[in-house]
């Protein structure tokens, strides 16, 4: 007897959450050794590049990404979608024995109630319907309401970016997970059409010479670089087994939403529906609240400190015979100090 569709979409699915939480541990690591030899991403560094760790997850990552493109061919998203939630778990754990950073119990109710919610409101999501060209996908993507919702989204995009990174980057794990879900919802309709064209090339219908494929190829490929981008910020800058769940929370709720926008899926859903994607969003607002407030600090980057040392306590900066610098931005090992004498 033959597998069914539905278990290859499945295995697909879970071992995609395998890969996808493994990789964000393989690339924290990875950021924190490239951290201990120049300067950090969270601060604008790409010394991760050269960390084969960072690789690896990389790698990792793309293996389940794959995998989870894979599964929607042979399952539905009802089923493939909610399973993106065993990321989370794969994560918090591995984050708890290999990062040591330690999962609160109202960390985990908060990413219970995460997975939970999350779950209820793709349950709950109305069904979309394929596109059978590229043409149609285009058509799509060009209604006036989905062109609003790109605009909006390019313009928080662009503030956060802008405005609030500078000011709130280091502090608001919000921020960099922002950007990462807003881009990725326009990465999952631009994929989406780029699936159809392969589709249809293989059955026979060359997609591929029309712009309108190649146009989603480069948005995807933009939307991709910007998410990697500010993931590694968000991964450097705070607790992996925070970073996973909220990210996993915004980017399903923003591409549902955008999904609903440009396939007009919302029509026709009845008010039990309504109700429960409701309650689902509520109960995913809580348990990211419960997260952000419970989550554990990343210790922050020792700032270039100065002491004078003198015979006297009592006597002044002038009188001082020794001077210690300290500052981790200066050599290949955190924390390492520089004493320097100087005659008076």
């Amino acid at each position: 007897m033959g597998v069914s569709d539905n278990t290859r979409g499945l295995v697909l699915a879970m071992l995609s959450g395998l890969f996808v939480g493994t990789s964000f541990i393989l690339k924290k690591k990875g950021l924190r050794r490239a951290a201990s030899a120049g300067l950090r991403a969270g601060v604008g560094g790409y010394t991760y590049l050269l960390e084969p760790l960072w690789w690896a997850g990389m790698i990792t990552m793309i293996v389940g990404e794959i995998a989870n493109f894979v599964a929607y061919i042979y399952a539905p998203a009802v089923l493939v979608t909610p399973l993106g939630a065993l990321s989370i778990i794969v994560s918090a754990v591995l984050a708890h024995f290999m990062l040591k950073e330690r999962l609160r119990l109202m960390g985990v109710l908060g990413c219970v109630s995460c997975i939970v919610g999350s779950v209820v409101i793709v349950l709950h999501a109305p069904q979309e319907q394929t596109p059978s060209s590229v043409q149609e996908v285009w058509d799509l993507a060009s209604q006036p309401a989905f062109l609003a919702y790109v605009a909006a989204t390019l313009s928080i995009v662009a503030a956060l970016m802008l405005h609030f990174e500078p000011l709130y980057g280091q502090t608001n794990i919000l921020v960099y997970l922002g950007i990462c879900s807003l881009m990725g919802a326009l990465t999952v309709m631009s994929i989406k059409a780029i699936g159809i064209a392969i589709k249809l090339t293989l059955e026979g219908t060359n997609q591929f010479g029309y712009a309108q494929t190649w146009f989603f190829v480069s948005v995807t490929v933009i939307c991709v670089i910007t998410q990697l981008n500010y993931l590694n910020k968000a991964l450097d800058t705070f607790n992996a087994a925070i970073v996973s769940p909220i990210y996993y929370v915004m980017f399903t709720t923003l591409t549902i939403t955008a999904s609903a926008i440009m396939f007009k899926d919302w029509s026709g859903q009845n008010l039990s529906s309504v109700i429960s994607e409701l309650c689902g969003f509520i109960t995913v607002l809580t348990g990211t609240i419960i997260l952000h407030m419970t989550r554990e600090e990343e210790p922050s980057p020792t700032a270039g400190t100065m002491t004078w040392y003198g015979e006297d306590a009592s006597k002044g900066l002038e009188e001082g015979h020794f001077i210690t610098l300290n500052n981790s931005d200066y050599f290949h090992k955190p924390l390492l100090s520089w004493d320097t004498t100087l005659e008076t």
